[in-house]
């Protein structure tokens, strides 16, 4: 199962509800334990990132599973998700792209996860239509000013 698909899709979902397209999945013992989008705009949420909001969706877990877990995510993680990666210790994450944004990945690196960079080009596209069409919902997404 292509679990990075799984994160595409609910890109395309968020997309079509009028969000940021960044869609997530946290997979474990190949099984989907949740999957996610970005959910700022629907749900006029701070924090509800793609990566954020597939934790919030696998639920309650003990601290083994998400050492043995890899997060998917379409977008590189931003400071925010990647401490929500550090902080439940996910061993891995798997990339759709991050040329239209480069996230924490160093920090990622520096504490021993491994990061894997598909460089996707419906990602990239996904995410370069939507900068350039809201740039203003971007930069809120992202913590900058417009």
């Amino acid at each position: 199962m292509d679990f990075l698909e799984i994160a595409v899709e609910q890109a395309r979902l968020g997309l079509s509800e009028g969000g940021v397209p960044v869609g997530a999945a946290l997979v474990a013992d190949g099984q989907v334990l949740g999957a996610g989008r970005n959910r700022r705009v629907q749900e006029g949420s701070v924090i509800r990132h793609g990566e954020t909001d597939a934790l919030e969706r696998a639920g309650r877990r003990p601290a083994r599973v998400y050492r043995r877990a890899t997060m998917y995510t379409t977008l590189s993680p931003c400071a925010m998700c990647t401490g929500a990666i550090l902080l439940y210790e996910i061993p891995r994450v798997v990339i759709g792209e991050n040329r239209t944004f480069m996230g924490r990945e160093d920090l990622l690196l520096a504490h021993g996860v491994e990061v894997v960079v598909a460089d996707s080009a419906e990602c990239r596209s996904l995410m370069a239509a939507f900068i350039e069409r809201w740039p203003e919902v971007w930069n809120e997404d992202i913590g900058q000013p417009s």
